[in-house]
């Protein structure tokens, strides 16, 4: 198949940021997620300062501001030959104001309940930030393999703060499971599977080899 544009969708946990990874690299296209675009806009600019002090303050970045932040990535020379995006669209009004519409939809499918298994097992280390999970768990309990600092557990990956996530996620998110059917994009992918079962059955879908 010739290259395409992807949206890869999916609650917390389900993994979509690794088969995202995993897709561009088999396609040799960019893996443009928010989360990094966000990280890697300086901080020592009156825009820079605006999105960092959303985003350390647990708020989200208004849909009109995120939307134009990604069709600037996604107008950049690299995108011409296809893009894999991560984490956006995350509402409909996101999806509305792409101006590049995705030919496919990823979607994985996980539970609530697998999803808060997931997250809730991650522990992060307090000094180069590594993230261990149930997929890569540390050789030894509570310290960072990288560089034996002190893994701990962020507030927002625990039980109780996963589930107002979740909640979160149905409400704005999963919507767009039926925008995109609608228009014959969406592929939904069975995420409660091992890495790479899920992307033989993602390249399955999409017939690539």
């Amino acid at each position: 198949m010739r290259t395409k544009f992807f949206c890869m969708l999916g609650p917390q946990g389900s993994g979509k940021g690794t088969q995202a990874k995993l897709l561009a690299e088999k396609l040799n296209i960019p893996h443009i997620s928010t989360g990094e675009i966000f990280r890697n806009i300086p901080r020592d600019t009156p825009f820079g300062k605006q999105i960092h002090e959303l985003i350390d303050s647990g708020n989200l970045v208004p849909d009109k501001l995120t939307a134009k932040i990604v069709n600037a990535r996604l107008a950049e020379m690299d995108c011409r030959s296809g893009f894999i995006l991560d984490g956006f669209p995350r509402t409909l009004p996101q999806a509305r104001l792409l101006v590049t519409k995705p030919d496919f939809a990823l979607y994985l499918e996980i539970s609530d309940d697998e999803a808060v298994r997931r997250i809730s097992s991650r522990w992060q280390c307090r000094r180069c930030e590594a993230v261990y999970g149930l997929e890569a768990p540390p050789k030894k309990a509570g310290v960072c393999d990288r560089c034996n600092g002190e893994l701990y557990q962020r507030e927002d990956d625990k039980p109780e703060f996963v589930r107002k996530r979740l909640a979160t996620f149905h409400r704005e998110t999963e919507p767009l499971k039926e925008f995109y059917k609608k228009q014959g994009l969406l592929y939904v992918i069975n995420g409660e599977q091992p890495i790479d079962v899920i992307f033989k059955d993602i390249l399955k879908k999409l017939k690539i080899e």
